[in-house]
């Protein structure tokens, strides 16, 4: 199989950090892929129509795509224990609260690189900044104990997102008022998929 990624996607690594934790990660060829919001990645486009990264090439059907269809599988794949069914609903709330996290984060990023200064919009770019923390306190006031227990594609989900603020968003200091999450944070950056995954600084 091929992986379509890049190194400072959040997304793409929440798909390597199960490549790691399922003994999956030797199966797979990591093939940097660059994306254009306002052009058209052919190698992107013809695994994933929406030009959008990761997107999974398989050898035995279509291209997978969107980090949560590509994790779902290969944690079928490797025998179904990153989404125990005993927990689903709340893994999966989870998972989406901190894809929403990098999500509004990488919209912060794009409108600061891709607009020309006279264009941005900063009421915009706060309004995204409130959804990362919402998402966050959220997190810091229902979801510890969640992230203390047993490994799950949840945890692995608000770690990408809290790498992601690290990158991008460090000077905004999304510790601040958040001390069990950040605590959480530093023990789960030690892993080793957390390591082999890390994005590039700068």
């Amino acid at each position: 199989m091929k992986l379509l990624t890049s190194p400072a996607s959040p997304f793409a690594r929440k798909v390597r950090i199960v490549l790691h934790e399922t003994g999956q990660a030797d199966e797979v060829t990591e093939i940097a892929a660059a994306t254009d919001p306002f052009g058209d990645p052919v190698d992107v486009i013809h695994a994933n129509p929406l030009g959008k990264i990761p997107a999974l090439v398989r050898d035995d059907g279509p291209a997978l795509y969107d980090s949560r269809v590509i994790t779902r599988y290969l944690d079928a794949r490797a025998g179904g224990r990153l989404y125990p069914e005993a927990r689903i609903w709340e893994v999966l709330t989870l998972e989406a609260t901190a894809d929403g996290i990098m999500d509004a984060g990488l919209a912060m990023v794009l409108e600061l690189r891709l607009r020309a200064e006279g264009e941005r919009s900063p009421r915009w770019i706060e309004g995204q900044w409130r959804k990362v923390e919402r998402g966050l306190d959220a997190i810091e006031d229902r979801w510890i104990s969640h992230l203390g227990g047993q490994l799950d594609m949840g945890q692995i989900a608000v770690a990408c997102a809290l790498g992601y603020l690290d990158l991008r968003h460090g000077t905004r200091d999304w510790r601040a008022g958040r001390p069990q999450l950040s605590a959480w944070a530093d023990r789960f950056a030690v892993r080793d998929s957390m390591i082999a995954t890390a994005p590039p600084a700068g």
